[in-house]
């Protein structure tokens, strides 16, 4: 038995199974992971969009040894320093208000939804549209947000207040709308929805909607925030601003945090004793919010995800006619989507055993997150990687197709 499968092992035996891990990593550095026994892999998954700036970037390294050293951890009973900076930092990022910090994407949005409640509460509204094929959390409220009858599956019943509109129509969002609604909940891109953006006229009309009924616009940018899109807030990309956005993932670099930023008119609904949480915005995860925007905005992050995801996906539209069931390249920045007329998890499987970490996403979409900051010739590396592996598979197929011939002959 070799170190990974020893470690596999005890993470069998001892870990409750909510995933189904594929490798045993022990060390990362920039864009590549290396498992327990030593064999190297591209990582464009970035932990689910989370190192956007690469694995072990040393200024957030050195951020977190120092701030260690201290002071990591007081209670939101006392101002500290590095929350206050990332505050501001953020509010002038985005759209001018206030923020609320927690410690994951799902902490984020069910801050969020309770925002927006707290909010409509005097007016009796309380029920937020969201979109089918979104993913908003694993919390009880957040899952109930989700569109997907997956994720809400087994836990019945859910929470009351959610109706879904189909993505990319503003008809069905319009028709989900009624007296007791209080906002509308979407993401600039849905990743967990198969790298599916949104449509210009879209998301410009769900602002105007909003406006148009006294509704809260909100936006879960947890996963395409923070550059991945090619600007720093996916809803940027279509030059209107939502009432408030949620983050997490990519903010910390893999630290775990999480936060809501508002405008002014949400900026003072929340007040003592009304929401909380210990963790939330710790001078230690500042340190690392901190340094990640520092990373992003000197090396010129978000203008590269922008400019190298176009290039990135140009080339894999070249594989769109030429190779057998690839219909499709579609996403934002650097958050890219492969499309594929069948399921898709062999091909990420095949992927991995060639050194190339991808994601499955929707079941026939091969979900690309590299990190920000990939080297041009990593990113030609994956291409030809990706080309390798359909070319094998189209390769059998054809001799599959071949021999299935000569037997009915």
């Amino acid at each position: 038995m070799n170190k990974s499968e020893e470690i596999a092992a005890r993470f069998n035996r001892f870990v409750m199974p909510t995933y189904s891990p594929s490798l045993t990593l022990a060390r990362g550095k920039g864009t590549r992971v290396w498992d327990a026994d030593g064999k190297v892999y591209l990582d464009f998954a970035a932990g689910i969009s989370v190192v956007n700036v690469g694995h072990c970037h040393p200024r957030i390294v050195e951020a977190i040894q120092r701030q260690c050293a201290e002071l990591m951890h007081v209670s939101n009973l006392y101002y500290t320093d590095n929350q206050a900076k990332l505050a501001e930092r953020l509010s002038r990022l985005g759209l001018g208000g206030k923020c609320f910090f927690g410690n994951s994407g799902a902490e984020a949005n069910e801050a969020l939804i309770k925002l927006a409640r707290l909010w409509g509460h005097d007016q009796g509204k309380y029920e937020i549209v969201t979109m089918t094929n979104s993913f908003h959390g694993r919390t009880l409220a957040t899952a109930a947000a989700t569109g997907q009858i997956k994720v809400q599956k087994g836990f019945e019943p859910m929470p009351e207040g959610f109706s879904y509109a189909e993505y990319n129509n503003l008809e069905s969002v319009s028709m989900q709308v009624g007296e007791k609604t209080v906002g509308v909940l979407l993401e600039a891109v849905q990743g967990e929805g198969g790298v599916v953006p949104a449509d210009d006229a879209f998301f410009k009309g769900v602002r105007a909607l909003c406006d148009e009924r006294g509704l809260l616009m909100l936006c879960d940018e947890v996963q395409c925030g923070m550059g991945r899109t090619g600007h720093w807030f996916g809803y940027q990309g279509y030059g209107v601003q939502p009432d408030a956005c949620s983050l997490a993932k990519g903010l910390g670099s893999g630290f775990p945090i999480g936060a809501i930023v508002s405008n002014t008119k949400l900026a003072d609904v929340f007040q003592p004793g009304r929401h909380a949480s210990t963790f939330g915005g710790t001078p230690l995860a500042c340190a690392a919010a901190l340094a990640t925007l520092d990373v992003i905005e000197e090396e010129g992050l978000v203008r590269r995800a922008g400019e190298k995801g176009a290039e990135f996906r140009a080339q894999l539209s070249a594989f769109v006619g030429k190779y057998a069931h690839v219909t499709e390249v579609r996403g934002s920045g650097l958050m890219i989507g492969l499309v594929l007329d069948q399921p898709v998890q062999g091909l990420v499987e095949r992927l991995r055993e060639m050194g190339l970490l991808t994601l499955a996403t929707a079941g026939n979409v091969v979900r690309m997150l590299p990190p920000l900051n990939a080297k041009d010739n990593e990113l030609d590396e994956a291409v030809e990687i990706i080309e390798e592996a359909l070319e094998e598979s189209q390769s059998a197929g054809d001799a599959a197709a071949s021999g299935g011939d000569s037997v009915s002959n």
